[in-house]
């Protein structure tokens, strides 16, 4: 447990985080919506620095990334907790594990523990993953710090949610990205996972005019958001608002934890979502989960 970074103290022991796009208010003795970050007398704390709730060596395609280091492995881990709440997570028993209030679960490593194992195991990168890395960041940023001088490269898996000026303080040791793009503003963020989309649709232009690597997923959920219409708009903003040349990731869904009823993606509607991808003008649409 460390004093959290970007937060404003306010009146009657109250804090306002500044990590993610939430901000939350966070009375005394309280946590923020991704249930890591606790108000301890006035004092933010960020409750899971240190403490990794999973940890692999992966290739670097599964995060997915097919345009940046391709044919590499990278070293993932995570901490639990999460800024959102989507009821298809496949993680969510890392992700949601904190909340309310709960204890936060992990093994202590230190950042210095995960570089030295990454450059052991001959990972090329390091990949902030399985949870959101926002809701973790003074332990990412403290490793991104040291992976950049050993020479890795640092990957965030994230659902682009985070502030400003969180971009702002990890952009300098950040040189990729998988951003998770659910849809365009028809109130899924809203109504599925608290938040909006415009903040998320912020950051992928963030990272775009940063110069960073990013490459999009959309996992698409059936009588969510796989009509023809909006993922004609999803295109659209890329192709308009970023890049053709950003890759569009069009995910099939299968179903898990709250979503248990609802049928895995028809092929016909990732076909549709392709042949959507490509006449926008988009030059990589990859098909995932198939």
């Amino acid at each position: 447990m460390i004093e959290a970074s970007l937060y404003q103290k306010l009146e009657e022991h109250k804090v306002k985080c500044a990590v993610c796009n939430h901000r939350c208010v966070i009375s005394e003795d309280k946590r923020g919506i991704c249930g890591v970050r606790e108000n301890r007398g006035g004092t933010l704390y960020a409750l899971n620095y240190g403490k990794t709730i999973a940890c692999h060596i992966d290739p670097i395609e599964k995060k997915p990334l097919y345009h940046f280091m391709p044919g590499t492995q990278t070293y993932s881990f995570a901490t639990v907790g999460c800024n959102f709440r989507c009821p298809w997570c496949q993680n969510w028993e890392i992700s949601q594990a904190s909340k309310p209030s709960e204890p936060i679960l992990g093994t202590e490593i230190s950042p210095e523990e995960h570089v030295a194992a990454a450059v052991k195991a001959g990972c090329r990168s390091i990949s902030y993953t399985y949870s959101e890395p926002t809701i973790f960041v003074e332990y990412a940023l403290d490793t991104m710090k040291l992976a950049k001088e050993k020479g890795l490269k640092n990957i965030w898996v994230t659902n682009g949610y985070m502030t400003v000026e969180t971009l702002d303080l990890i952009r300098e040791y950040l040189d990729a990205a998988n951003t998770d793009f659910k849809g365009p503003d028809h109130g899924i963020y809203e109504k599925y996972c608290g938040g909006t989309a415009i903040h998320v649709m912020e950051t992928l232009k963030y990272l775009y005019r940063a110069g960073i690597h990013d490459e999009i997923t959309t996992l698409i959920i059936p009588g969510i958001n796989d009509t023809k219409e909006e993922l004609e708009e999803i295109a659209s903003f890329i192709v308009k608002d970023l890049s053709v040349e950003v890759p569009w990731h069009i995910t099939r869904f299968f179903p898990g934890w709250k979503m248990t009823e609802t049928p895995v993606t028809p092929m016909a509607t990732l076909e549709l979502a392709r042949q959507i991808g490509e006449k926008a003008g988009l030059k990589y649409v990859h098909m995932g989960n198939v």
